[in-house]
C-alpha cells in the first residue's frame, strides 16, 4: 500500500507534535507499507527509515499554491491513501484521502482580534477557510479527532455520521518526560512561588482572565508571580504592553528542560481556556508532577478526568476560589499530582498509530 502524509506542517507547535510522534511510531510499527512524507525543503533532514520516503514541497499551507500545485504533486505519487493532518486538503483533489480534525475553534472563535490582516482579506480568508474545511469533512473516507467533544462537534454541526469519525487520543511526548530540567531562573526573573501557563493568547485561550484573575490573587499574597510561557510574536508583545507588570513573567519559547523545570516548581498550571479540542499541557503537567487548575469547557475535562481541578471558565471568581484551593492547601496538591501520574498513563503516542493504521488499511 502507497501512503502519503502531508508533513509540511511538521516544525510548527500543536500539528507539528502530533507529526512528529505519529510518524516516529509508525516507523516502528509498519516496515510493509510504502510512505511519502511531504515536506518542505528546510524539513529535509527529518529522518525516517527504509520504507519512508521524502518529498520536497516547496509551498506552504493556506496558500492557493496549496490548492493548485498539491493535487498534481499527489498524482506522480499516485498513493492509494493520503493523510492531512489538518484540514486544509486541496479542494481539486480527486483521490482517496482520511483527514484529522483538530478543533473547531476557527469557526467558535473568530480570529479578527488575533490576526494581522485587514479586514477585507481576513474575511475573504474565512469564507476560504470555511470551503476548504466542508471539503475535507464531506469527500474524506474517515475522520480522525483528538477527542470525543470534537467528534460530537462534527456530528452536531456538520451532521457527520458517527461511524466516520475515530477519536485518537494524543499524548506527551517521550522527549518531554525525559527531559533533563534546567532554568536559568535569573533570565526570567522567576522567583517562586508562581503559577504558570503555557500555550498562545488567542481569544478562546482566556489569558486576559487568568492575568486579571492572578493580580486578585496578589493582593493576598504579594510574593506570588505568573509565569507565561509561548512563542513570542506580535501578540504576546500587545500583551507585554497592556500588562507591564515585574510579576507576569512572559518567557517566550522554552526548551524541554526549561519547560519541564516551569511546571515542577510551579505552585499548579492554569488552563484556562473557553474551548480546546484536546488540551495536551494537561497531560503535560500531569506527567512532571504539578497540580493543575483547568476550565471545564471543550475537551478538558474528557482530557483531566479526576486528575484536576475544574472551573467556569467565564466566572473569574470560581477560577480564583479554585487556584486558591491549591496554593493553600497541600494535600489537595499531592492529591491532584497522584492522580495526575495515573492519568498521564492512559495517554500513548503508540495507540494512536496503531489506530491510525488500522484507518489507513480500512480506507485504502
Amino acid at each position: 500500500m502507497r501512503i502519503a502524509i502531508d508533513a509540511r506542517l511538521i516544525n510548527e507547535s500543536g500539528i507539528g507534535r502530533y507529526l512528529r510522534n505519529l510518524l516516529q511510531e509508525l516507523q516502528t510499527l509498519d516496515q510493509t507499507n510504502e510512505y511519502f512524507i511531504l515536506l518542505l525543503q528546510k524539513d529535509l533532514r527529518f529522518k525516517l527509515t527504509q520504507n519512508f520516503q521524502k518529498v520536497e514541497v516547496n509551498f506552504r499551507w493556506y496558500t492557493l499554491q496549496e490548492q493548485f500545485k498539491l493535487p498534481g504533486i499527489l498524482k506522480k505519487i499516485n498513493p492509494d491513501l493520503v493523510h492531512f493532518p489538518h484540514f486544509n486538503v486541496p479542494i481539486f483533489y480527486t483521490g482517496k484521502f482520511v483527514v484529522t480534525i483538530h478543533d473547531l475553534i476557527h469557526q467558535h472563535y473568530p480570529m479578527n482580534r488575533a490576526t494581522t490582516l485587514d479586514p477585507v482579506t481576513y474575511h475573504l480568508k474565512k469564507i476560504g477557510y470555511k470551503k476548504v474545511f466542508s471539503n475535507a469533512v464531506v469527500k474524506s473516507r474517515q475522520i480522525l479527532t483528538p477527542s470525543n467533544f470534537v467528534k460530537n462537534q462534527l456530528i452536531n454541526e456538520w451532521k457527520v455520521d458517527d461511524k466516520k469519525i475515530i477519536v485518537t487520543p494524543e499524548a506527551v511526548d517521550d522527549k518531554l518526560i525525559t527531559a533533563v530540567g534546567s532554568l536559568n531562573r535569573e533570565k526570567f526573573s522567576i522567583k517562586p512561588p508562581y503559577i504558570f501557563y503555557i500555550g498562545n493568547v488567542h481569544p478562546h485561550k482566556n489569558v486576559e482572565g487568568l492575568i486579571e484573575v492572578f493580580l486578585k490573587l496578589r493582593q493576598n499574597d504579594p510574593s506570588l508571580q505568573l509565569v507565561l510561557s509561548g512563542h513570542d510574536h506580535f501578540f504576546w508583545e500587545k500583551l507585554k504592553k497592556k500588562y507591564q507588570d515585574p510579576d507576569i513573567i512572559f518567557t517566550g519559547f522554552v526548551s524541554d528542560g526549561e519547560l519541564v523545570t516551569l511546571y515542577k516548581n510551579a505552585e499548579c498550571f492554569i488552563m484556562p481556556s473557553y474551548e480546546e479540542g484536546f488540551g495536551l499541557p494537561l497531560l503535560e503537567a500531569f506527567a512532571s508532577s504539578c497540580p493543575a487548575v483547568s476550565s471545564n469547557a471543550g475537551s478538558l475535562l474528557e482530557v483531566g478526568g479526576e486528575a484536576a481541578l475544574y472551573f467556569d471558565p467565564h466566572n473569574l471568581e470560581e477560577m480564583m476560589e479554585k487556584i486558591q484551593q491549591v496554593l493553600n492547601d497541600e494535600n489537595l496538591r499531592q492529591e491532584l499530582i497522584k492522580k495526575g501520574q495515573q492519568r498521564v498513563k492512559d495517554f500513548s503516542w503508540k495507540k494512536l498509530a496503531k489506530q491510525t493504521l488500522e484507518v489507513y488499511q480500512k480506507c485504502a
